[in-house]
């Protein structure tokens, strides 16, 4: 597949061309962001980690009926995937109380819930990422009421299959952002990351972080905490 021209660039990841219009390459980078961009820094190996731990999760959630952007990975750094219009809706599943739920609702971390939460904020840099409900993505044409049924749906799926899976390798899945995209005819499928950048992951006995928020709080060990998320991932 050839590799062509950039079509964009985020926080995390470059999207290039490809010679078939219908899929992109996907190459995560090491720079780290925190708190809408404030906080900027770099971790090493972490591009690596992401693109490989995201495409053994995307493999697994597929095995279990959700479908995904995923097609092929290419290197450490680079996926093929297929070519998405990004549903401009972050969907937060949460099991536990930590970051901005707990911050917002004045709770303490570490509080399970009896039954998993769903958030949506809409994807927008300038506004800050805004929390919304359906109503508020129904009237600002976000996605229709059909897209979010599947949406939610998904999320839920996406859930139990990872929080099983987790808990199968000695981690807490507290939290995690979720994003999704239509195909060119419509079909709502699983896109963007699952990595220590999007979910909160706990060590099941100690409750260790071994997720972004060791560089969002200044707790040291970002680049262990990667590693070692990504060699239980891995099995290694």
């Amino acid at each position: 597949m050839e590799k062509k021209q950039q079509l964009y660039e985020g926080k995390a990841k470059k999207v290039y061309a490809t010679s078939d219009p219908e899929l992109v390459i996907v190459s995560y980078k090491d720079d780290a962001t925190a708190f809408d961009g404030l906080k900027k820094g770099t971790i090493v190996g972490k591009g690596a980690v992401n693109n490989r731990m995201s495409n053994m999760m995307m493999k697994l959630l597929e095995k279990s009926g959700v479908p995904t952007h995923f097609v092929e990975e290419l290197s450490d750094r680079e996926t093929l995937v297929k070519k998405v219009s990004i549903v401009p809706l972050e969907v937060i599943i949460r099991n536990v109380s930590a970051g901005s739920f707990a911050k917002r609702y004045g709770v303490e971390e570490g509080i399970p819930f009896d039954e998993p939460t769903i958030e949506f904020s809409y994807k927008n840099d300038d506004l800050h990422d805004p929390l919304l409900n359906s109503y508020h993505a129904l009237a600002l044409h976000l996605a229709t009421k059909e897209e979010i049924g599947t949406i939610k749906a998904y999320a839920f799926k996406v859930n139990e299959v990872l929080k099983a899976y987790f808990l199968s390798i000695g981690v807490k899945l507290i939290d995690f952002k979720l994003e999704f995209g239509r195909l060119k005819d419509g079909t709502i499928v699983l896109a963007d990351e699952i990595s220590p950048d999007t979910c909160r992951f706990w060590d099941a006995q100690t409750n260790e972080k071994l997720d972004k928020d060791r560089f969002r709080r200044d707790l040291g060990g970002v680049e262990d905490a990667y590693r070692e998320i990504f060699q239980r991932v891995a099995g290694k």
